[in-house]
């Protein structure tokens, strides 16, 4: 499965390790991902999402239809759960 967030499509950056001698090596910077049901109280339902933090605290403050929608309209949303 990827590591992408299904609200904001965030996904795996690339940056370097840093030593103290100042050598550089590839690195990757993951999102912090968290697989989350949401329950929909207009369709009766529950939907499960892999979303990062930040997209949950969105979550908490607007509503999950909300940001569905914002997500649909920006073509960040990665699954069809709007029916």
């Amino acid at each position: 499965m990827a590591r992408v967030c299904e609200i904001t499509g965030k996904r795996p950056r690339v940056g370097n390790n840093v030593s103290h001698a100042n050598n550089k090596t590839k690195r990757r910077f993951f999102p912090n991902l968290q697989k989350k049901r949401f329950y929909i109280a207009e369709e009766d339902r529950y939907i499960t999402l892999r979303v990062s933090t930040s997209a949950l605290r969105t979550i908490n403050k607007k509503g999950i239809l909300a940001v569905l929608k914002d997500a649909k309209e920006r073509g960040t949303l990665l699954k069809d759960v709007l029916a």
